[in-house]
């Protein structure tokens, strides 16, 4: 579970290639994440001591994060073999899945829901591709159309904790609806209760309350 409330995704071996391209592109090693199905990433600024005003060499900058373009870039090269053999077989639902994963992990969005939907059309009840289509409607500005995927992938898997707990986020941060994303937590909780991330999402619930609690006119 990630520190800063953001859904989740996994990982798979293209996005092991894309991160370590990327790292290779940026020459930072391990310093840049890609964000896998979350939410928009509040990070916190690292502080840099102040160099004195009187030394001769410059502080070092930190290295920027890829641009857009790079991150494509990167993704279209890593997903072009695979484009290839989706020419020969454009049905198979592993590499129009790992083709949206590639490009979800490069920040690629809208090419990611195309080659989700792909596969969705193939197979509706898949609700772990829905869920990251979903996600990746969110990071496009879409609320209305992620929250409906959400549900529609609950309708296939009504126990998902990835899509309960991404749904509860999106409510939560897009809607301000703090009592459909308690209801969300507390089902998902409820529902798998070996949930690798039940403490933090525990910890969110109870955060989410008080704030609710505190709200003028609510009902103690």
């Amino acid at each position: 579970m990630d520190t800063n409330n953001s859904p989740r995704k996994q990982w798979t071996a293209q996005s092991a290639l894309v991160l370590m391209a990327i790292c290779l592109l940026t020459g930072i090693g391990g310093g840049w994440v890609l964000r896998g199905a979350r939410l928009p990433v509040q990070t916190d600024g690292s502080k840099i001591s102040a160099m004195p005003q009187t030394a001769a060499i410059s502080a070092p900058t930190a290295p920027k994060a890829p641009s857009p373009d790079q991150l494509k870039a990167v993704a279209d090269n890593q997903a072009a073999p695979m484009i290839a053999k989706l020419k020969a077989d454009p049905r198979n639902l592993e590499l129009l899945t790992s083709i949206g994963n590639l490009y979800y992990d490069a920040q690629q969005y809208p090419v990611a829901v195309d080659y989700y939907g792909r596969e969705l059309q193939i197979k509706p009840s898949d609700a772990a591709v829905r869920t990251d289509m979903a996600t990746a409607y969110w990071y496009l500005g879409n609320t209305d159309t992620a929250i409906a995927e959400f549900n529609k992938a609950l309708t296939y898997a009504p126990t998902n904790p990835s899509t309960l707990f991404n749904l509860g986020l999106v409510k939560w941060q897009g809607r301000h609806d703090s009592t459909g994303a308690i209801a969300d937590w507390k089902k998902l909780l409820a529902t798998n209760p070996n949930y690798e991330g039940k403490d933090k999402v525990e910890q969110m619930l109870s955060d989410v309350e008080k704030q609710t609690a505190a709200k003028p006119g609510a009902k103690g």
